[in-house]
C-alpha cells in the first residue's frame, strides 16, 4: 500500500537506544537533566488548547517524576528521552477513562494549564516523532502495571533494561513487553465496503471489522474467521495493506483487504450491533459528515486511513 507508514503512530525512525538499556549507571546520571514524559493512569501530560495540544516534557529532577522508575523511550536529536508513571502521586479522581474522553486531569504539583489527557483525543495533533515517543511510553508503562509477577513461578518481578524487561529474582525468568496482534479488514463487494458498529459506540459510529488473532492462526485465517463470525460474510483472497501500533492497551493493528464472496449479512449480536454495506459514494458522503446513518471514522485510526485510501484509489 502506498504511503502505508504515514498512518498515525506509524513511526518516525526514532533511535530507540537499545544498546544503552543495560547501562544502568549512565542512564541514572543522564536522568535528572533528561526530558521525561509523565503518565497518569495511562494519560500523557499535555498543554495547549484542546484542538492544538502538545506533549509536556518535565526534567527528571522535577519533583513529580524524580522518584519514579524511569522507562527509556529512545534518543531524539542526541537527547535521551524517558517516561515515568506518576499514577500513585495523587488520588484516582473521577475523570472518565473511556475511549472517547476528551477531559484532562490536573495535578496539584503542576500549573493549571497542564493536564493528563487520553492519547486518542490528541493523537492527530502530535508530530510523528512525538506520537512515537508517547505510544512507547504508554505501552511500556501499561505492561509494567499488569505484569508485576513472574508468569513462571508467581514471584514479584523487577524492572530491568531501562524498562524494556522484567526479571524474576526467584527463578531468573526474563519477561518482555507484550504486543497483541489484531486484524482489521477492508471488505469490499464491487463498489461497496462492509462496515460494522460495536455495542456502546457513539451514535452513527461505524468502522471496519476487526478482531484478535488467535494462537496458531495466520493473519489471513484470522481475517476470514473474524469477518465470517461477526457478519456471516465469506472472504476470498486476503492481502496486507498497512499496520498501526495501538497501545490501548497493547495491540498491533494489521490492516488487510479482501473481496467478499457473498453480501448477505448475518450478525453475531454479541460482537456487532449492526453492519451494513456502503457504496463508495455513500462513504464519501459519510466522510463529509453528510450521511444520515454513518459519521466519519475516528481521525487517526487505521480504519480511517484505509478507508480514505480506498476512496482515493490509493491501495496499491
Amino acid at each position: 500500500m502506498r504511503n502505508a507508514e504515514q498512518v498515525t503512530f506509524g513511526g518516525s525512525g526514532l533511535d530507540r537506544a537499545q544498546l544503552m538499556r543495560k547501562e544502568t549507571e549512565a542512564l541514572a546520571l543522564a536522568y535528572p537533566d533528561a526530558p521525561v514524559l509523565a503518565f497518569w493512569r495511562g494519560r500523557p501530560l499535555v498543554g495547549g488548547p484542546a484542538d492544538a495540544a502538545h506533549l509536556i516534557w518535565l526534567r527528571g529532577s522535577h519533583p513529580l517524576v524524580a522518584k519514579a522508575d524511569p522507562v527509556l523511550l529512545g534518543r531524539d536529536e542526541g537527547q535521551l528521552h524517558f517516561a515515568a508513571d506518576v499514577s500513585t502521586s495523587m488520588a484516582a479522581g473521577t475523570i472518565s477513562s473511556g475511549p472517547f474522553d476528551t477531559d484532562r486531569q490536573s495535578h496539584p504539583d503542576l500549573p493549571d494549564d497542564l493536564g493528563f489527557a487520553d492519547l486518542r483525543s490528541l493523537m492527530t495533533q502530535l508530530t510523528p516523532r512525538q506520537a512515537e515517543l508517547a505510544i512507547i511510553g504508554k505501552a511500556l508503562i501499561e505492561w509494567h502495571r499488569i505484569h508485576g509477577f513472574c508468569a513462571a513461578c508467581g514471584t514479584a518481578s523487577v524492572m530491568t533494561h531501562a524498562g524494556w524487561q522484567r526479571d524474576c529474582p526467584a527463578c531468573a525468568a526474563p519477561h518482555f513487553p507484550r504486543t497483541d496482534p489484531v486484524v482489521i479488514v477492508l471488505v469490499t463487494h464491487g463498489n461497496r465496503v462492509l462496515l460494522g458498529r460495536s455495542p456502546g459506540w457513539p451514535e452513527r459510529m461505524y468502522s471496519l471489522l476487526a478482531g484478535f488473532i488467535e494462537p496458531g492462526e495466520s493473519v489471513e485465517a484470522a481475517a476470514r474467521r473474524e469477518v465470517h463470525e461477526e457478519s456471516g460474510i465469506q472472504l476470498g483472497a486476503v492481502s496486507y495493506l498497512a499496520s498501526q501500533p495501538w497501545p490501548f492497551p497493547a495491540s498491533l493493528m494489521i490492516g488487510c483487504r479482501a473481496e467478499a464472496l457473498n453480501d448477505d449479512i448475518t450478525l453475531d449480536p454479541l460482537e456487532l450491533e449492526d453492519a451494513l454495506w456502503l457504496s463508495r459514494e455513500e462513504l464519501a458522503q459519510a466522510f463529509a459528515g453528510d450521511h444520515p446513518q454513518v459519521m466519519p471514522a475516528r481521525r487517526g485510526s487505521i480504519a480511517q486511513f484505509i478507508l480514505n485510501a480506498w476512496l482515493a484509489d490509493r491501495l496499491d
